[in-house]
């Protein structure tokens, strides 16, 4: 259909021509409302967005001595964390003459690296940065 007769087709119906596939080797184009079409396309990127998760970094942290009660709680609410989808970093922090017993710290990592070797991964190996010692856990 030539161009001129399909602005008058659109015309009559009181809507617009617009066009669909610009790269087609004849271009194809429709007559519908585009207010209409612009905010159905607006939705439907709203409804993406909405679905969409993100990936957080939740940060547990302990110390070198920590007691078994307090490190349950600590690991339940990093199952939590790891169900929920997001990664984990693992913070032991050392005061005063703690930093003499650094490996403390190092059979602490490596004991939350082994309850959760099924459930998660380790994306960045324990290592002392001042006067923290730094893991990062993501979901498997």
């Amino acid at each position: 259909m030539p161009v001129d007769a399909a602005l008058d087709a659109a015309r009559e119906a009181g809507l617009d021509l617009v066009e669909v596939s610009p790269n087609a080797e004849v271009p194809v184009v429709k007559i519908l409302d585009y207010g209409k079409l612009k905010y159905q396309e607006q939705k439907k990127k709203a409804e993406a967005r909405k679905k969409q998760k993100t990936q957080d970094v939740k940060e547990i942290k302990m110390r070198p001595n920590i007691d078994t009660h307090d490190y349950e709680v600590k690991t339940r609410a990093m199952t939590r964390f790891f169900e929920e989808g997001d990664k984990v970093k693992v913070t032991v922090r050392f005061r005063g003459r703690e930093m003499a017993h650094q490996d403390r710290g190092m059979v602490l990592m490596k004991r939350v690296q082994d309850q959760f070797n099924e459930v998660a991964k380790v994306e960045f190996h324990p290592k002392l940065e001042g006067r923290q010692m730094i893991m990062i856990m993501a979901p498997r």
